[in-house]
């Protein structure tokens, strides 16, 4: 076990009100542990949150949107003095797509999946940024995506969050872990969640949400830089960036595929 991670007091966790952010926090949820929560829907988060204290932990709740910068530095900076986090995983996110036919996606759809999985990236990480360095430990994890490995024909504007989300994970690790910041990149293939259930394709390798919970707590418990899975999808994604590239895309389009569009708007 990486010592970073030996002595977990308090977590964040965006996107905490359903999915694999809930997942993540039932995983965590035990005495002595403080979980801090935020989601937009009030009504699940609650849910969720009652869940964890059942385990044990003490639980904070912000219905907030990642959305917001200033509401989550605010927010975050308050809670982080009052119980310094040891643990950020930025996990909420969006997804939207096109139907077969299409040939581009809604121009405020894509802006609306731009603000959350990516701007909303930035506004969880960022405020922990300095007080962690300034300690000199703490983790900072994202939840990715192995769609953010090569461009999918059927979700565009997705791909495009996922891969600048990678990209920016891997330009900050070398520098925050200097000052004592473990900086890990979770990549998961298809998880059984209400938003993987609206896409309609082939999903090889699909996990429950627990299994995948898990699967992350233990990569982020080594203190791993990339927590990839399921392996042999993951394999299959970066094997597929050696291949031509008419030659990949002549593959991956012949793959059906229908994701609806987010009626999320900026």
């Amino acid at each position: 076990m990486h010592p970073e991670t030996r002595h977990l007091r308090t977590v964040l966790i965006t996107g905490a009100s359903s999915g694999i952010g809930k997942a993540l926090a039932l995983a965590y949820a035990a005495p002595g542990l403080c979980l801090i929560l935020i989601g937009r829907n009030a009504e699940r988060l609650a849910d969720t949150a009652q869940q964890a204290m059942r385990q044990g932990a003490d639980v904070v709740v912000g219905a907030i949107d990642v959305r917001d910068r200033a509401a989550m530095s605010a927010w975050i900076a308050e809670h982080d003095k009052a119980h310094p986090i040891d643990l950020v995983i930025a996990n909420a996110g969006i997804t939207t797509g096109l139907a077969p036919g299409d040939l581009t996606e809604d121009p405020e759809a894509v802006r609306a999946i731009l603000a959350t999985n990516l701007i909303g990236v930035l506004n969880t990480i960022e405020p922990l940024i300095a007080p962690m360095t300034a300690r000199g430990h703490g983790q900072i994890a994202c939840v990715g995506s192995i769609a953010g490995l090569h461009g999918l024909h059927y979700a565009p504007a997705y791909c495009m969050t996922k891969s600048a989300v990678h990209a920016y994970m891997e330009s900050i690790r070398g520098r925050l872990e200097k000052r004592g910041v473990l900086v890990s990149l979770i990549i998961p293939g298809f998880v059984k969640t209400p938003l993987n259930d609206s896409i309609d394709t082939f999903k090889p390798f699909e996990l429950s949400d627990a299994k995948a919970a898990a699967l992350i707590r233990r990569g982020l418990t080594r203190g791993k830089a990339v927590v990839a899975f399921p392996l042999p999808l993951y394999l299959l994604a970066r094997f597929g960036r050696l291949l031509p590239s008419r030659f990949y895309d002549k593959i991956m389009t012949g793959v059906s595929a229908h994701v609806p569009q987010t009626q999320e708007r900026i």
